[in-house]
């Protein structure tokens, strides 16, 4: 389904670079100035220092922005040994923090400092300059995780001081620096330029359709005629589907789903098989209005 760029923007994501030096609420409010958006919102911190991906989802897609975050990110980094180490040494410590690992949020984070579980999928070295001293490494991680710490953490296992010198995020969740939609701060305000000039082109070419959660959860198509009646805030009742097999399917699970017409979200419902009526099928749990 080919949408206008104002459909666009109202269920919409961008994919920023996040420049060094910018805060996330800084780009997030630099895009909702300079497309004069009601709301906007961003799917994970990164601090001022961190550079990379930072997708910010727009308007009604702030209603769903919660199913996009806590997914896992990757990070690529380097950090300074202050003392003499070998490379395999540095490697048969990393070996300790690959798995569930425990680990205390720094006294800077806006988090209560309780020791909490994370996993490491991955944490390799993938450069070292032994005059320097320094290693560069990547990190996948459990959403959640501070690289900073991991860090910190690993040098203390090593009994070196060691810290984080410089730190991008390649990947969050289903957005990675790979996307064709990824882009630079300057590039989206050339985007806005060109709009103020009336041409949309670039613009269009450079917003994500938030229907991308669809890569993450279920979705249901519904018949026409009741689309207005879901917005309106209606419980789904089988009648309702396209496909009445998928009753089964839907009374079966408890995780959230997406109910769809013509390939466009109408809402997000949740079913608990807790409802008085036996005839609905799930309530409303965000209703899309774009």
């Amino acid at each position: 389904m080919v949408k206008s760029l104002k459909e666009l923007i109202s269920f919409g994501i961008l994919l920023v670079d996040k420049p060094q030096g910018w805060t996330s609420f800084d780009v997030v409010n630099h895009i909702r100035k300079s497309l004069k958006l009601k709301k906007a919102g961003h799917l994970g911190t990164l601090d001022p220092n961190v550079t990379g991906v930072l997708p910010i989802v727009l308007e009604e897609a702030c209603k769903i922005q919660e199913l996009f975050m806590h997914r896992d990110k990757t990070y690529v980094g380097k950090m300074k040994f202050h003392a003499e180490i070998e490379k395999d040494k540095i490697e048969e410590g990393i070996k300790k923090f690959i798995g569930r690992i425990k680990q205390l949020p720094p006294v800077k984070s806006r988090v209560k400092r309780v020791v909490r579980e994370r996993e490491i999928k991955i944490f390799e070295i993938t450069g070292f300059d032994k005059d320097k001293r320094e290693a560069s490494f990547i990190a996948e991680v459990e959403a959640g995780t501070y690289i900073r710490k991991l860090v910190s953490d690993l040098g203390e296992f090593l009994g070196i001081n060691c810290q984080m010198t410089e730190l991008r995020r390649i990947k969050a969740g289903l957005f990675s620096d790979k996307d064709k939609e990824f882009l630079k701060i300057e590039e989206f305000d050339k985007a806005i330029k060109e709009l103020n000039e009336g041409k949309e082109e670039k613009l269009k070419d450079i917003v994500i359709s938030a229907e991308k959660i669809l890569k993450l959860i279920d979705s249901y198509e519904i018949k026409s005629e009741f689309v207005q009646k879901l917005k309106n805030g209606s419980p789904l009742f089988s009648e309702m589907l396209q496909n009445q097999e998928d009753k089964i399917e839907i009374l079966n699970s408890k995780e959230v789903f997406a109910l769809t017409c013509n390939k466009k979200i109408i809402e997000l419902a949740k079913t608990t098989n807790q409802f008085e009526n036996k005839s609905i099928i799930a309530k409303p749990w965000k209703v899309l209005n774009y």
